[in-house]
């Protein structure tokens, strides 16, 4: 094979005996510092066969296909894990940087999947609820349907809670220590007594949930709706609160020293007794709060 070869001219590959037929922008435009790119950019004598035109390869010719595929679509496959291997090594002899590192991001994004399979179901929960000092620290529940269930005293003290569905359940009492509960759902839930120090409540939903006498210290509630919620007494002590919508929430008595509430929405907020010292209400939405008797010796606002 010379070295005058179009860009667009078609190219004819023996594969480890497969037969392929491409072009030459397909094997050089995407990928342009791989081998193949570099195979093909006309500075290299090729191996061909002189009566077929084929250019040998001595590779498996099983995944060329996905490596062809890739080229032409930037699409990585869907195949089973022991695939990705086999095809992790061709990309890797190909030099193809690209499609290494689209194999890598699923490979990587289905441990993370399997970490987050849930570990018992709401028939086992249901079951073990029933004996007394239930435990599920640092148990995986994410994306299980809790709602409605007696699960006062119960301590989920480090577990992963993404997406739980707690929406009416009696959870007086309950431990959330240091928790994941990005996305979970306590709408209307009862929560009097709560621990959830160190919490993550990341875009959580605790509409209408009873949250009185709560301590919420340290808890990050970035994004959480505690909308109607009563938090009356609650201890909200270093939380961040940020983008967090409260409105119409009752705080009364409830403690926000050195809570984070930039853009907190906290309009017609019952605040009255609240300790608000120190605190930077400047990005605070408050129209309508009720503020009276509330600490506010040395608050931004």
């Amino acid at each position: 094979m010379t070295n005058d070869t179009d860009s667009s001219s078609l190219i004819r590959l023996n594969i480890g005996g497969k037969k392929f037929c491409t072009t030459i922008d397909t094997l050089t435009q995407r990928e342009p510092d791989s081998m193949l790119a570099a195979m093909f950019s006309g500075r290299h004598t090729l191996c061909q066969d002189p009566e077929k035109g084929y250019v040998f390869l001595d590779r498996d010719g099983k995944h060329f296909r996905h490596i062809l595929n890739w080229l032409r679509d930037g699409v990585v496959p869907t195949l089973k894990d022991s695939k990705y291997t086999e095809l992790l090594r061709e990309a890797e002899y190909y030099q193809l940087l690209g499609l290494i590192d689209g194999i890598h991001a699923i490979l990587n994004k289905k441990e993370e999947d399997k970490e987050l399979d849930t570990e018992l179901t709401r028939t086992d929960i249901i079951k073990c609820i029933q004996s007394e000092r239930v435990r599920f620290r640092g148990v995986n529940l994410s994306g299980l349907d809790l709602s409605k269930l007696d699960l006062s005293f119960v301590d989920f003290s480090y577990a992963c809670l993404r997406n739980v569905f707690f929406s009416r359940a009696n959870l007086h009492c309950a431990k959330f220590k240091d928790v994941d509960a990005e996305g979970a759902i306590f709408h209307n839930a009862t929560l009097r007594e709560c621990e959830f120090t160190g919490a993550n409540l990341r875009g959580a939903l605790l509409a209408g949930a009873n949250l009185q006498s709560a301590n919420l210290q340290d808890a990050c509630l970035i994004n959480s709706s505690f909308c109607q919620a009563d938090l009356r007494s609650a201890h909200l002590q270093n939380a961040d609160l940020t983008n967090a919508n409260l409105e119409g929430a009752i705080l009364e008595g409830a403690n926000l020293k050195g809570a984070k509430l930039s853009n907190t929405n906290l309009k017609n907020a019952n605040l009255q007794r609240a300790y608000l010292r120190q605190v930077n209400l400047r990005d605070t939405h408050l129209e309508g709060a009720k503020l009276d008797g509330a600490n506010l010796l040395g608050a931004m606002r």
